[in-house]
Formats: structure tokens, sequence, C-alpha cells
């Protein structure tokens, strides 16, 4: 999934809760992702007008809610196509929606999304981790007779920083798992 695919996979996902002008789907896709995550208006316009030639979204002119005004604002909302598109990805758990791009975006949608495929998810978030921390273990040996003090400490703690993520995911799925036990178990039902 590209760069772009996620994008419009954020969008689909955030129109989902109702239609929205473009100032405020950047707004809501800004405070799901973080603002390390910004979405910038060249990259949103665009993706928005992709979106409603595939016929994804259409274009609603006066929106939702909007006060009287000089000018009428545009409001984007899912067509059925869209909502089709959105469910089929939502129900998706390939490689991918692991991938450092996706992850966040899938993870703001797991309220959405089905167990079975959110534990998908999260088990192969946690595999693609795991390899990244092997990774920069084996690195950090190899570098701290080579480089400065620096570069050892920047590496360091990109270390520490998939030790955490780990450790979140290994939280994260027992909790997964344990609430599908839970579903199962016909002694916790009532």
């Amino acid at each position: 999934m590209g760069r772009t695919d996620v994008l419009t996979l954020a969008i689909l996902g955030t129109l989902s809760e109702k239609p929205y002008h473009g100032y405020e789907i950047r707004k809501r896709l800004g405070a799901q992702l973080g603002p390390f995550r910004a979405v910038s208006y060249g990259s949103l316009y665009p993706a928005l007008k992709r979106m409603v030639i595939e016929g994804l979204i259409a274009v609603d002119a006066g929106g939702p809610e909007t006060a009287p005004s000089r000018r009428s604002r545009i409001a984007y909302r899912l067509t059925d196509e869209g909502k089709a598109r959105l469910a089929t990805e939502l129900a998706s758990a390939g490689a991918s929606s692991w991938d450092d791009d996706t992850f966040d975006v899938r993870f703001a949608m797991f309220d959405r999304t089905d167990s079975d495929t959110r534990l998908r998810i999260l088990e192969g978030r946690r595999g693609r981790m795991a390899e990244r921390l092997e990774e920069l273990s084996v690195n950090l040996r190899a570098m701290r007779d080579r480089h400065d003090a620096y570069t050892a400490e920047l590496q360091r703690h990109g270390l520490e920083r998939v030790e955490r993520e780990v450790e979140w995911l290994d939280q994260l799925i027992e909790n997964e798992r344990s609430a599908s036990r839970g579903k199962d178990d016909p002694a916790s039902a009532g």
C-alpha cells in the first residue's frame, strides 16, 4: 500500500463518520494520527479530487451544518463504492497493513475492524518490529567500535524505541486474545 493508498484509506475512514469539508478532514486526520503525520493541503486536495473521479466519494456543495456565508463550502461524503472499498480494506490484514506508513492509519480504525483482523495486524507488526530489533542490535554491536559516541547513542535510542513498541504490541496482542477468549467462553457470558 503506497502513500497515496494510505491517505485514501485515512480519508475513507474519516468520511465514514459523516461528511466533512477538506479543512475538517485535514484537522481530524491530524488529531487521529498526531503532529508527525500531518497531511498537507497539497496532498489532501489532489487525493480528494482523485477519489471523486474514482467514485469513492462525492461532493456536496454547502455541506453539513454550514453556516450562511458568501461562499458555499464543498463537503465530501462516502459513496456506496467508497463504503465497499473501506470495508474491504478494513477486512484485509496483508503485509502492507503493518508497514510503518500504514500501521498508524489502520490502528486508528481498529474500532471498525474485526478482532481476527486486528490480531493478524498486531502480530504482523510485532514480527516486523522483532526483525527490526534484531537488525538494530546487530548494528549497534558492530557500530560501537567504529563510530563516535553520538552516532552510537542515536542507534541505542532507536533500539530502545523499537523495544518499547514490541512491549506495547505484546500487551495489545494479549489484550486482543483475552477479549476473544472472553467472547468464546460461555461461562463468561451473562
